[in-house]
């Protein structure tokens, strides 16, 4: 059966919609800068990738009341959804029977720190409305709730795979019969939950971040959230809708190595996309561009590096990491890149890997510089790999 991509939407800092997000890419211009949301001991030595828009502003801009509750997660969730609903034409009765598979690894952890320093300060005085929000379905279910999404909603948190397994579990709703339309990717807010747990291993970035470049030395986070719509053909032929591409084919493993390091050999990765080009039935020379995970950390891009080398052989395609420009942005990672991917196809897109001087000396390979235009890309193949060795493929084919 055939899955259709239908409608995108994506919200991150370089842009709040797909226009804002392909023009900042055209202006190689990076969201990557100093933290400004909230007061932190790392505001001046630690790189993030902000949404610039207040939560009022967020709920202003959906419409929400000042006096309602929402995480940051939720609101950004909300109006990336909102945008890949709309871009898919998908109308107030069809939404009740859409389902939402949507991710998040921080959930509302901006409000449970919020919570965190009332109880502190005088805890007669805090909120519980600040504390339940803290569950990663919180968000879902508050994202399904303001489009009046069908109550059958869900929520995957695998780290950093997590919205690429979103997209894969909605495709297998489709391909079921359980549903002929779903709505599925991820999102994630900036919190010092994470900004600090991921100092504690060692692995920011004090600079920009320089994925697959010889003197990378770890990441920069980011936040924001991206979704696409799928439908199934009948779904498609019903309404005579021309989609943007079909998701051909994805593959999920787990190399079961570390809690938080992808295997040396890469062979997670390898057989995430091994599994994937095999659904798709295409060949590696098939495949236009990679969108790789990417992250910037010595033994991600090592990993990664090598397991294309060993499953592509002499015909690795063009290849690069968008992280340069976004952040990493955890659960909604997936998501945004599969955006991402989708526009690649629409607009003949290759990316440039931002901030790329000096090849790996363990690779033979190296990603795009530069933004290439009006290229002929087909197929697209979407990486993104989580602690715990959780490790998924996305192939996006016109």
């Amino acid at each position: 059966m055939n899955i259709y991509v239908t409608g995108i939407g994506i919200v991150s800092g370089i842009g709040m919609n797909t226009g804002e997000t392909i023009a900042s890419i055209r202006e190689g211009k990076t969201g990557i800068g100093r933290l400004t949301l909230f007061d932190s001991v790392h505001q001046d030595t630690v790189p993030v990738s902000e949404v610039k828009r207040s939560n009022i502003a967020l709920q202003e801009l959906l419409g929400l009341p000042e006096k309602n509750v929402f995480s940051r997660t939720a609101l950004l969730g909300m109006m990336a959804t909102g945008e890949a609903l709309k871009d898919a034409g998908v109308t107030v009765e069809e939404k009740r029977d859409t389902v939402l598979v949507s991710s998040t690894s921080v959930g509302g952890m901006d409000l449970s720190e919020g919570y965190y320093r009332q109880m502190k300060e005088n805890e007669r005085k805090t909120r519980l409305r600040n504390i339940i929000s803290h569950d990663g379905g919180d968000s879902t279910g508050k994202i399904a709730a303001y489009h009046g999404l069908n109550p059958m909603a869900t929520t995957i948190s695998t780290a950093c795979s997590s919205a690429a397994n979103a997209i894969m579990f909605g495709a297998g709703l489709i391909r079921q019969g359980y549903t002929e339309r779903v709505i599925a990717g991820g999102t994630d807010a900036l919190t010092l939950f994470t900004i600090n747990g991921f100092r504690s291993l060692m692995i920011l970035d004090p600079d920009p971040c320089r994925p697959f470049d010889d003197t990378r030395s770890g990441l920069n986070l980011g936040e924001g959230a991206g979704y696409i719509v799928m439908e199934s053909e009948q779904a498609l032929m019903r309404k005579g809708k021309q989609p943007y591409c079909r998701l051909s084919g994805y593959g999920n493993v787990n190399d079961a190595f570390h809690q938080t390091a992808s295997s040396p050999e890469g062979n997670g990765p390898f057989l995430a996309m091994k599994k994937a080009l095999e659904q798709s039935t295409l060949s590696p020379e098939q495949i236009a561009y990679i969108n790789v995970h990417g992250t910037g950390t010595p033994n991600n891009d090592l990993s990664e590096g090598r397991a294309i080398e060993r499953l592509f052989q002499e015909s690795v395609p063009r290849f690069s990491s968008t992280k340069a420009f976004t952040g990493h942005t955890l659960g909604a990672a997936g998501g945004i890149e599969a955006v991402l991917s989708v526009l690649s196809l629409k607009h003949g897109l290759i990316y440039p890997n931002l901030n790329f001087a000096y090849p790996m000396h363990d690779l033979r390979i190296a990603p795009e510089k530069a933004l290439s235009t009006s290229f002929p890309v087909h197929h697209v193949l979407s990486n993104s790999f989580g602690f715990g060795g959780n490790c998924s493929s996305l192939v996006f084919s016109v």
